[in-house]
This record gives structure tokens, sequence and C-alpha cells, in this order.
């Protein structure tokens, strides 16, 4: 049976640095709380957005693509537009009609496969986090993006493949840092959020892992994208080591 441990093994290895204990002691403050579920709640809905955006770019076709969109409309309502609620957005995670493959690519199926599934748990997970809170009267009354992804996006190459190679790499930072930042928080919050905090990283460390496996794949088995992978590794320790003005999921060292 795979520990807790084993999970984060592989993880803390990946990663170029642990969390700053200055950002942990921010964290678990119960004035914070709110802070860290409504930005969890966005972190959800942005991860499954990045996985539905790329396969949309890269590997389905037009209906497809049109059936990915409406699939993420009633949650961007919500996160963006402030419609709808619990109750409206129950039983909205599911795809009616099949997701297909653009004729010409080489590496559709496999990345449509992994991100659908990837898509399906981040809008479970966006819906288990507005449960809670929800049942803990914090309403979700808007917040302002970070500068982490945006600090990786900048680096990501300008041509085809390898654009596509650097946002996999980059897609497997964010969800390897969400791993460890659950499993750091986890310890300091009640047994209800323990409990649900530990619940996620199994999905995390597979989707951090489905990324790579991706980014590999459309190098092509023989490549070597290891230089790639240290480098974005490299930019992820800076963003999370160095001061940051904005507490956030995934921010720097609290000013």
């Amino acid at each position: 049976m795979t520990t807790y441990a084993d999970l984060l093994a592989p993880i803390n290895k990946f990663l170029h640095c642990e969390t700053p204990d200055a950002w942990v002691k921010e964290a678990k403050k119960t004035e914070n709380l709110p802070v860290i579920l409504r930005d969890h709640l966005a972190c959800e809905l942005k991860a499954g957005q990045t996985a539905m955006f790329l396969i949309r770019k890269y590997a389905v076709d037009k209906e497809s693509s049109k059936i990915l969109f409406e699939w993420f409309e009633p949650y961007e309502d919500f996160l963006y537009r402030k419609k709808g609620d619990l109750k409206s957005l129950a039983n909205k995670n599911n795809l009616s009609k099949a997701i297909l493959p653009k004729s010409n690519s080489a590496y559709s199926q496999n990345l449509i496969d992994k991100m659908v599934l990837l898509i399906k748990e981040e809008l479970h997970h966006f819906y288990q986090v507005l449960e809670i809170m929800v049942a803990r009267d914090i309403p979700f009354d808007g917040i302002t993006a970070g500068r982490y992804a945006k600090g990786m996006m900048k680096h990501v190459t300008t041509y085809e493949p390898n654009a596509l190679i650097d946002k996999l790499i980059i897609g497997a930072y964010i969800e390897a840092r969400s791993c460890e930042r659950f499993a750091k928080l986890a310890p300091h919050l009640d047994d209800d959020l323990n409990k649900f905090y530990v619940s996620l990283l199994r999905s995390e460390a597979r989707h951090y892992q489905d990324y790579l496996t991706l980014a590999q794949q459309v190098a092509g088995e023989k490549a070597d994208i290891s230089e790639r992978v240290a480098h974005f590794g490299k930019v992820e320790a800076e963003l999370i080591t160095s001061p940051d003005e904005d507490f956030k999921f995934h921010s720097g060292v609290p000013i």
C-alpha cells in the first residue's frame, strides 16, 4: 500500500526547494483560512482550464473544442461572473459527448485522455472546496491572480513543439507544488480540513507525473528534456523562496 511518505518522496525530489517555514506560519493563521480557501478554489478551476486550453489548442477537433468550453461555462460563470451557487453546480462535472482528436496530431489521444481525467478531478475538487466554504459561511468575493504561474509562463519557448513541452513541464511543477503544500498545511488544520487536504495528495501526485510523461512523449522518447525540466525547477524555486507581497496558495515568502 502506498503511504503518505511514498507519495511525497518523488515530489520532494522533483521540486528544487521546500515551502519556506514563513509561508506555513502565515498560512496556518486562522484569519488566513478564507484567503487560502478562496485561492484554492480559484486554483482548482485554473488547473482545469490549463488542461482544457492545452487540448483545445493542440489536440481536439472544432466540435470537441466547443464541448470543452461548454463544460467549463457554469464554473467560470460562478467564479468570474458571480452567477450560480453550489446547488446549480451539482452534477455539472460530466461530458455528454465524446472528445475527438484532430486527424493531424500524432499525440492527440494520449494528451486528451490524461487531460480529461485531470479536468474531471480538478472540477470535482473545485466543488469540494466550495462545499467547505459554504459550510463555513466563507463567501467567494473574488481574488486576484498571483505571480506564480505567470512567472513561469514568461519563460516558455516561442516555437513548437518546444512551447508545448515547456507548458507541460510547468504544469508538472504547479501540480507538484500543490501536493507539497497540501502536505505542509494539513497538519495545522482542523480534522475535517486535514482529511480533505490529505485526500488530495494522491491525485495531485499523479497529475505532476502525467504532465512529465506527456512532455517526454511530445519531445520523443529519445529526446533529453532534462535541461528544460531543471530550468523550470530553478524558476519555480525562485518564485517560492523570494519575498512576495501578495499572500496566496502558491506565493513566495510573505513580507
